[in-house]
């Protein structure tokens, strides 16, 4: 996962084509803020989507996705459109990532929201309204005909999405966060479960929590992959190691490996060579 934030442009880019030449990388992430939320406050960030659909169109074998989209930034009639475009673009090879949003204790992701004029809703509304988009979006990559919503948060009237995903019955869906109310709306819509790492502890106790949660509501839980975002070390790659370990262990099958900027020459072999192959020896 390289964030699009304190980097060039062509940075991002030479990273994700070395990538795309790496068999042992899967998969590739950006993440969804409008301003930065580390490093210099007025520093460069590029808008997620908009730089995912260049990569789509420049790579060839990579899984691409955002890790997660904020629901509060776009309505979901329209992500659902721009993630088709992806979609399409990349020749079927997205994952789409989508979450609430970014928790209201978290100032320096919380202005981002004033700066750009979006309402900023609290946590409660802003899980019900992520239940309802996956809802719309679902059914928008998926109805033969228009259709109407009238749910609390989001209403359409002879809502229709053409072209559909290449991707059937739609892209995989990768629902991020740690929260117990998020955790209910991953157990009925999600694909994928990704949980920001760290705390493995943590991860697997919200893991069993997922568990009962699908039991709750009749559903397999070994039909939700579960994910865990890692940070990279560049100066201490055995810590790096160890945690994949742990998190294999804990029953987490993707681990998506944040790469802090700037990124040195030939990393994404580096990662392959020195993270990836040696964790898994």
């Amino acid at each position: 996962m390289t964030a699009p934030q304190q980097v060039d442009y062509l940075d991002v880019v030479r990273v994700w084509l070395e990538a795309d030449g790496v068999p042992d990388i899967a998969s590739a992430w950006l993440f969804d803020h409008l301003l930065p939320i580390a490093g210099t406050l007025d520093g460069p960030i590029f808008e997620g989507w908009t730089l995912l659909s260049a990569l789509a169109a420049q790579t060839e074998r990579l899984r691409i996705g955002l890790i997660v989209t904020s629901n509060r930034f776009r309505p979901p009639a329209m992500l659902a459109k721009i993630a088709t475009t992806v979609d399409v673009v990349s020749g079927g090879r997205l994952d789409f990532g989508i979450g609430a949003g970014s928790r209201p204790s978290h100032p320096l992701a919380r202005r981002e929201y004033d700066a750009h004029g979006l309402p900023y809703s609290n946590a409660d509304d802003a899980v019900a309204s992520l239940a309802e988009a996956c809802t719309v979006i679902r059914r928008l990559w998926t109805a033969d005909a228009p259709f109407d919503f009238d749910g609390a948060h989001h209403r359409l009237t002879g809502a229709f999405g053409s072209p559909k995903p290449v991707q059937r019955p739609h892209p995989p869906i990768v629902i991020g966060g740690r929260a117990t109310a998020t955790l209910r709306v991953v157990a009925e819509h999600a694909d994928v479960w990704n949980i920001p790492g760290g705390d493995i502890a943590d991860a697997a106790g919200r893991s069993a929590m997922l568990d009962r949660y699908c039991a709750d509501i009749g559903r397999d839980p070994a039909e939700i992959r579960r994910s865990i975002a890692l940070p990279v070390s560049y100066e201490r790659p055995t810590d790096t190691r160890a945690a994949i370990t742990d998190a294999l262990d804990a029953g987490f099958g993707h681990i998506v490996l944040m790469l802090p900027a700037p990124y040195p020459q030939g990393v994404a072999h580096w990662v392959a060579d020195e993270i990836i192959g040696a964790a898994v020896r």
